[in-house]
């Protein structure tokens, strides 16, 4: 999408708007959203945007198509190509893009792969990505600058870049050896929008090749592809879209389209693309073709436009009551400005000394399920903790009303004996 188009975005993302608590989306019999979930109810679920929550409809869907592949393995598989072809069709049509343009991989990962596998060799090369990049995507960057006997080189972007300094910030990194750029169209991490469409323009002038990570995106953008010039762009339909795990579009288009491959060669690959993504022998892909399911099911229950405008106010809650609980806790703001805020996805920073490193990020994600009862997000930055909070359907403002009544206090207290600990060392 265009930046400037970007209308489920708030624009502030400090905690000065979202005063008031959505009231919470219901059912179509009255019941609360979370029902149609099969989420354990002993936890408070808040971290939707890393493996996402597949409705109990969706999950029946799948497990029926399953059921049927086990009762005649012989009919399901040769027939199973049209199938996907299918479901790919729905899927393009929920991201408003041709349906040859997209095929279906596991994850946006697998999608990434799929581009570091096919990519035209570029001897001596540079693959650039940038500091905010997803780890295991840009780790697959690293190597493939390795078989090129090249190397990555990073783009340091400030989390509170505006679209301008973010497109300049990359931009000034580009050389005459770049021969890919990797570029998040949500940053996992940070929680912001990347101006992709404007880097998009720059890399198609200059003949570079673009890849674009839109993990957390479909679902959260209406039109999200609308405006933006890539080579391939992937997006993750187990997230937001709350499709089954193991679901990704990758769009392909531009001069690489025809050079993508998948990881399998199978007997589709004398097909053209993206007709060869459709066969893979005997892999389950039940997911896929389940996925139009779970976009249906959001549809018909609330309305995307419903769902997003929803995930975006309860957003603005969750970060005002969450940052304002730290804040008395620390007596310091815990707001973040990162620059291009995303609607579902937001920041509070954490009191210090927790979090700081990924692995500690990580750690703390660990001990918070184990020992407070909550599945949540934590992140970090330039060598600050930073929580992620994440929103849907299912989710109410008394999930974070609790977190920041239980937790936070918790949490800061865990920082307290973190910072004694470092001092009597």
């Amino acid at each position: 999408m265009s930046e400037p188009a970007i209308s489920t975005v708030s624009t502030t993302g400090t905690g000065t708007t979202g005063t008031t608590a959505p009231r919470p989306l219901l059912l179509a019999d009255g019941r609360p959203a979370a029902e149609a979930w099969s989420l354990d109810p002993a936890h408070h679920h808040l971290n939707h945007g890393s493996f996402g929550a597949v409705p109990l409809a969706v999950q029946h869907e799948q497990n029926r198509l399953r059921a049927e592949m086990d009762r005649s393995p012989g009919v399901w598989f040769p027939g199973l190509p049209a199938r996907v072809a299918t479901a790919r069709r729905a899927v393009a049509a929920f991201l408003r893009v041709a349906v040859d343009d997209l095929a279906l991989v596991p994850n946006a990962s697998g999608g990434a792969s799929v581009v570091y596998t096919n990519v035209p060799a570029r001897p001596g090369g540079e693959v650039l990505v940038t500091d905010h990049g997803y780890g295991a995507v840009t780790m697959g960057a690293q190597r493939l600058a390795r078989r090129w006997g090249g190397s990555v080189r990073t783009a340091r972007v400030p989390l509170d870049a505006d679209a301008d300094e973010a497109y300049e910030a990359v931009l000034a990194q580009v050389t005459d050896a770049t021969g890919l750029i990797v570029l998040d169209h949500i940053t996992s991490a940070t929680a912001r929008w990347m101006p992709v469409a404007r880097i998009g323009r720059a890399a198609r002038e200059r003949g570079i090749p673009l890849l674009v990570d839109g993990a957390h995106v479909p679902g959260l953008a209406e039109d999200p592809l609308a405006g933006v010039e890539c080579d391939v762009w992937i997006g993750n339909l187990h997230k937001f879209g709350c499709a089954p795990r193991g679901t990704a579009a990758l769009v392909a288009r531009g001069p690489l389209r025809e050079d993508l491959h998948p990881l399998i060669d199978s007997w589709g690959a004398p097909e053209p693309y993206p007709d060869r993504f459709d066969t893979q022998g005997t892999l389950d892909v039940t997911s896929y073709l389940a996925a139009p399911a779970a976009l249906d099911f959001v549809e018909h229950t609330w309305g995307w436009d419903t769902a997003r405008t929803y995930m975006r106010t309860l957003a603005d809650y969750a970060e005002r009551i969450v940052g304002d609980a730290f804040a008395q806790l620390t007596g310091e703001s815990s707001a973040v400005d990162v620059g291009m805020p995303v609607n579902a996805l937001r920041l509070v920073r954490l009191p210090a000394g927790l979090g700081t490193t990924h692995a500690d990020a990580d750690a703390l994600r660990d001990r918070v399920a184990a020992e407070l009862g909550v599945e949540a997000a934590f992140t970090s930055f330039g060598g600050v903790g930073y929580l992620r909070l994440s929103t849907h359907v299912y989710n109410t403002a008394a999930d974070f009303e609790y977190f920041a009544e239980h937790c936070v206090p918790v949490l800061g207290g865990w920082a307290r004996t973190h910072i004694a600990q470092l001092a009597s060392q």
